[in-house]
């Protein structure tokens, strides 16, 4: 057993008896962990001010070496979400992004990048009255991490260039585009308009400040939105929980 030190972001809260819970955080260190919490139900707990669902706090736990939970042993909070104040919709995305990173990734594999991306939409969420741009980096982001990033340049038929077309046919199952000539003996179940495949490959750069710059049509927003909740559904083999609440 060790004791390890590092930066998270609680994405689910279970009950373990009358007087504890099991904390899964995403870690900047080290992945998605689970730790016990012992007395952290108890009104006078420790951990009372800083357990709270997408709370970033700086965490100190002892790793279990045996494939038991890890025990947690100081929680100090660095910022309690607190979503844009009257915006619901902020806070069920908030929910969504626990979700995907709590479906998503495995225990003890870090992604440090995917890490600070949570923590920027977080960030948004709490600052701005809108979500959609920050939130379609979010999740393009975690699809790249996890090799899942859709292909937007080449055919997922044949491998060609796409080519010009006023739209593209989707296919979550094959992981990318098809060109006009392979879409007439393939199966889709998107189309995506050109502009839309553009804003795409734009909010899949490292720019942010590009990122920032970008308009979305509601349109646009539209296309994506049904593009990569397609694609949560096809890799989790279900449809996220929280993704009702995320149509325009």
């Amino acid at each position: 057993m060790s004791n390890e030190k590092t930066e998270g972001v609680v994405i689910r809260l279970a009950d373990f008896s009358e007087s504890s819970k099991v904390i899964t955080w995403f870690t900047r260190d080290f992945g998605k962990t689970a730790a016990l919490a012992k007395g952290a139900k108890r009104l006078k707990s420790s951990f009372e001010a800083a357990i709270d669902l997408l709370a970033t706090c700086r965490i100190v736990f002892i790793r279990k070496s045996s494939g038991g939970l890890d025990i947690l042993t100081e929680a100090q909070l660095v910022n309690r979400f607190r979503p844009y104040p009257g915006n619901l919709s902020n806070l069920y995305v908030g929910y969504y992004i626990a979700e995907l990173l709590d479906a998503l990734t495995e225990e003890y594999d870090p992604h440090p990048e995917l890490y600070d991306a949570a923590c920027e939409v977080l960030r948004h969420l709490q600052e701005h009255d809108d979500f959609q741009k920050s939130l379609i980096k979010f999740e393009l982001t975690i699809l790249e991490e996890i090799g899942q990033l859709p292909q937007f340049e080449y055919c997922a038929g044949c491998s060609r260039e796409l080519g010009p077309s006023e739209s593209y046919l989707y296919d979550a199952g094959n992981g990318g585009l098809y060109c006009q000539d392979c879409e007439q003996q393939r199966h889709g179940n998107v189309r995506v308009s050109r502009g839309t495949i553009t804003i795409l490959q734009k909010l899949s750069d490292e720019n942010t400040l590009l990122s920032q710059r970008l308009n979305l049509s509601l349109q646009q927003q539209r296309e994506i939105r049904q593009l990569l909740s397609t694609t949560m559904s096809h890799i989790l083999g279900r449809r996220p929980k929280m993704a009702p609440y995320l149509q325009l």
